[in-house]
């Protein structure tokens, strides 16, 4: 039928306790859940939405005006490098001397591009951990601060092994003291690590960690899942508090 409506589908993986988190974000995007796979750790979700008719027509255009415009652009380049060279020809050889060299970043400029982002340094941050889970605040700092250090108290959420495992772990971490029952703020996670490599630190080191624990975590920003809501750390440093 000419009328019968089109679909795209989409799967998406989640942490168990993220589902509904997912599920609303998702339909905030025009997405329909299909149907859901619940399993003891992580549950599949199933979601399709309409498809947008294309507009064929002026993408055809659209193209036929970027090839006129990369012939006209060749052009131009072929004729301003004929002219560049002579332009170069006829630059004394004493001008590349003149010009300034790199200067080295102050020892100030390097201990900012390595200092520790807190609550209290960093109002970006300070919102952030009072966000929701799935708000654009969270890939908006994931991108603006990849690769850099943040430290928060917090507690472990969930703790699942990781694969077929029984000593790497996918770690869930909030915010807070609430563990398991966290409801304000990113849903951090530590994918694939074991406890060695939480590197925890303190006067009394316990020799296993569960739901519920409360640390002050140090990690290095990695990644922000929009379809999970899940922001992904590496771990730097797990403090016992």
């Amino acid at each position: 039928m000419a009328d019968e409506i089109k679909y795209e589908y989409k799967t998406v993986q989640t942490v168990r306790g993220t589902d509904g988190l997912v599920i609303s974000k998702m339909k905030k995007d025009g997405w329909e859940l299909v149907d859901q796979d619940q399993g003891a750790l992580r549950s599949t979700l199933n979601f399709r939405r309409p498809k947008k008719p294309q507009p064929w027509l002026l993408i055809g255009a659209a193209v036929a005006v970027l090839v006129v415009l990369a012939i006209v652009i060749g052009v131009a380049s072929a004729l301003g490098d004929g002219d560049e060279k002579k332009n170069e020809a006829d630059r004394p050889t004493a001008a590349a001397s003149e010009e300034p060299s790199a200067t080295p970043p102050s020892p100030a400029a390097e201990a900012a591009a390595t200092e520790v982002i807190t609550s209290r340094n960093n109002p970006e941050f300070a919102a952030l951990l009072k966000a929701d889970s799935c708000d654009e605040a969270n890939l908006d700092f994931a991108t603006g601060h990849e690769g850099q250090t943040v430290a928060f108290d917090g507690s472990i959420v969930n703790m699942a092994p990781h694969g077929d495992y029984d000593t790497r772990y996918d770690f869930l971490l909030g915010p807070g003291d609430k563990g398991p029952n966290t409801t304000d703020g990113p849903a951090f996670k530590y994918e694939d690590v074991n406890l060695l490599e939480l590197k925890l630190t303190g006067d009394k080191i316990p020799s296993t960690v569960g739901e519920g624990d409360r640390f002050r975590f140090v990690a290095k920003v990695s990644e922000f899942n929009v379809d999970q809501c899940l922001f992904f750390l590496d771990p730097v440093a797990t403090e016992i508090r």
